[in-house]
């Protein structure tokens, strides 16, 4: 098959949240898809990219449901993506515009990155092409007026650790630091930003822009319910205030 003849495979981020945080091509390219993948957790009713995408037009009758594998096996991953982008390969090699969701950027701790290795792997002649979405913590800054960076300041952004020591010395190493994938760690997290005296001047997201979300531009009070709020959450902490037109009124 000649190369004009081949469709395309998109993947392309989506959200946070139905509020319209979607790339104009990322719309068009949902809008001129032929099948749209979304994946759902195994332990999840619905796609929570989906969810992301309600209110907005495209063809809902194209979309297919995938399971996606987190299990920290890596064979296993690994050979669940091949078949995925096997699928997904026969697909466009028959002209279809192939598009597959994930959540936040695309590229940011997304489980497409697996998929479009394999597609590398398994067909390198499918035109491919990856469109950047909002991240998570992006979002989260612009709803809390939290900046992320004044000056030369140092910014991590992390996967929360489960060794709390070794988060410790990564707040500490920084100026501020972006923590996500928390979990059931975030009781824990939220007693060191306390021991730290750091806990006024971080905030957390969790559920941005679905059912259940919860914004707080301020831990220094306390955070409701804790144990609940792991997943799906994002911290944005602070080592110390902003320096910065703290004065200007």
């Amino acid at each position: 098959m000649t190369p004009s003849k081949l469709g395309r495979f998109t993947g392309l981020g989506v959200g946070p949240g139905p509020e319209g945080l979607l790339p104009v091509a990322a719309l068009r390219a949902l809008q001129g898809a032929d099948v749209i993948y979304a994946p759902r957790s195994r332990v999840s009713d619905s796609s929570v990219a989906l969810d992301a995408l309600r209110g907005l037009d495209f063809p809902r009758d194209r979309v297919r449901e995938v399971e996606f594998l987190m299990d920290g096996d890596d064979r296993r991953i690994g050979e669940h993506y091949a078949a995925l982008a096997r699928e997904i390969a026969a697909r466009g090699r028959g002209g279809e515009q192939v598009v597959y969701l994930t959540i936040g950027d695309a590229m940011t701790y997304s489980t497409l990155g697996y998929l479009v290795a394999a597609l590398r792997t398994e067909a390198p002649d499918l035109p491919t092409r990856v469109l950047p979405g909002v991240t998570s913590y992006a979002t989260a800054a612009a709803l809390t007026g939290f900046p992320l960076g004044e000056g030369k300041e140092r910014v991590l952004i992390l996967p929360c650790p489960d060794n709390l020591d070794a988060l410790r010395a990564d707040l500490l190493g920084h100026d501020l630091t972006v923590l996500m994938k928390v979990g059931r760690r975030l009781p824990g997290v939220l007693a060191l930003l306390d021991e730290l005296g750091i806990a006024e001047h971080c905030a957390l997201a969790h559920r941005l822009g679905l059912d259940g979300e919860v914004v707080l531009p301020s831990l220094g009070t306390g955070v409701p319910d804790a144990e609940k709020l792991g997943y799906l959450s994002v911290l944005l902490i602070r080592r110390q205030p902003p320096q910065r037109f703290k004065e200007i009124k």
